[in-house]
């Protein structure tokens, strides 16, 4: 199973994170999340897609979850590893969404408080069968609600990350910052980008950087030690 794969890997030697993508909630085991909660090598950070906040919306989607499924998972997971970081996907205007469908969405975001969403505006493909579904949203109203998503994730973003400000974090180096040589860019445990000023190439390497400053989606900080 998955949950014995990442028992094994984790059992690999070596200093390394333990890192994957969760495409649906139905592949969440009590396994696998005990799983995470064991490894050392297993990164504190979950994706786990959402889409709507709506079981209206849900059930049209055909997602075969609910809300209180979902957030059932979401409740596992922080009472097996309380630190662990949450990000998503939502889907902005399927067709038969309503203003309290949208809503509902929005709800679920603050009671969740996720650190990051992956955010679309629904587009009809072609052959698919919500392509042929009545009640299409029209363009602005898409548009609108978005930008309602995008100012409410932002709001937690930004809350989450300055509850960081100040402390210690291990940071893996992505490498060098194509805007400034001197700065250097990396992902912490929880999948934050972290950007800090290095003289020398961390590349590849694990460096503890202390936060002094957060914006929504990045965090800034200075070298401590590599």
């Amino acid at each position: 199973t998955f949950a014995e794969l990442i028992e094994k890997l984790s059992g690999v030697d070596g200093d390394f994170r333990l890192r994957f993508m969760t495409s649906h909630p139905k592949d969440v085991s009590d396994a696998l999340i005990a799983a995470m909660a064991n490894s050392k090598n297993a990164a504190r950070h979950f994706h786990l897609p959402l889409q709507s906040g709506s079981d209206a919306i849900l059930h049209a989607m055909n997602r075969h979850y609910d809300r209180a499924h979902y957030l059932s998972i979401v409740d596992k997971l922080r009472a097996a590893m309380p630190d662990i970081a949450l990000t998503t996907d939502i889907i902005v205007g399927f067709p038969g969404e309503t203003d309290a469908d949208f809503k509902a969405t929005l709800d679920l975001l603050r009671s969740v408080r996720f650190d990051m969403i992956y955010s679309f505006i629904y587009s009809p493909r072609a052959g698919t069968p919500a392509a042929r579904m009545e009640n299409q949203i029209p363009e602005d109203v898409k548009s609108a609600r978005m930008q309602k998503l995008l100012a409410v994730q932002d709001e937690i973003s930004l809350e989450i990350n300055q509850s960081l400000v100040g402390k210690p974090l291990r940071v893996l180096v992505d490498g060098k910052s194509k805007n400034d040589a001197d700065t250097y860019a990396g992902r912490s445990e929880a999948g934050k980008l972290v950007h800090f000023k290095s003289e020398t190439d961390l590349s590849g390497q694990f460096a503890t950087v202390r936060i002094t400053r957060a914006e929504p989606f990045c965090l800034h900080g200075e070298l401590q030690e590599k």
